[in-house]
């Protein structure tokens, strides 16, 4: 490893750079991401059962004690059980909004890795061949293959760790982007839904009163 390194010259070290910062992204993201997902299902459910029973408090309880941007999207809702419709749509969406920033960190970066490491290979595919061209020319237009294969070596370490790293970025970036969606949508769920309960869970002449 420590050879080839070596052998694919300074922006080797960079594109190692570039992979350890990737992985490390990927990693912090994954584990953020699988904290931040529930069973949206089972605590609905759940909620659904006290809030319609009046148990307000216990629901509200239930959702602080959960963890996860959907479990506070819930909370905020829960925080005013007694506003209209249209409030509680405004709270949901508001605490929906505040959560997504959270979701997406550090996700540009690895985007970015993705695009800039096959572009850093590529830039050592063309020092690796000039280098190849600057030992022909140092002999008169002619060399041996040995003297060649350096710079020619160079090119090809350095292009192929490039898309070693770029390829395995682009594909987390893309799993990670799915799990940020899918923990959106949840979101969106549950604020319409825990809206739905709330509303329909007030007496009737309030409801009226509301209308």
């Amino acid at each position: 490893m420590l050879e080839l390194l070596q052998k694919g010259g300074p922006l080797m070290w960079l594109i190692l750079l570039c992979s350890v910062v990737a992985l490390g992204v990927f990693l912090e993201r994954l584990l953020h991401l699988h904290k931040a997902s529930i069973r949206v299902g089972e605590l609905l459910g759940g909620l659904s059962l006290q809030i319609r029973n009046g148990r307000l408090d216990e629901a509200l309880g239930e959702a602080s004690s959960a963890p996860g941007p959907v479990a506070r999207v819930l909370q905020a809702a829960l925080l005013h059980p007694h506003d209209g419709r249209d409030v509680l749509q405004s709270v949901t969406r508001d605490a929906a909004l505040l959560e997504i920033p959270s979701l997406e960190r550090n996700l540009p970066i690895l985007s970015t890795l993705a695009y800039l490491t096959p572009l850093i290979g590529l830039l050592g595919t063309v020092l690796g061949l000039l280098d190849a061209f600057l030992v022909l020319s140092s002999h008169g237009g002619y060399a041996t293959a040995s003297e060649l294969s350096r710079g020619v070596y160079q090119s090809l370490l350095d292009a192929a760790a490039g898309l070693g790293v770029a390829i395995p970025a682009l594909v987390g970036h893309a799993y990670l982007g799915s799990r940020v969606n899918d923990i959106i949508q949840d979101m969106e769920r549950a604020g319409i839904e825990v809206v739905n309960l709330l509303a329909d869970s007030r007496p009737q002449e309030t409801a009226e009163k509301e209308a």
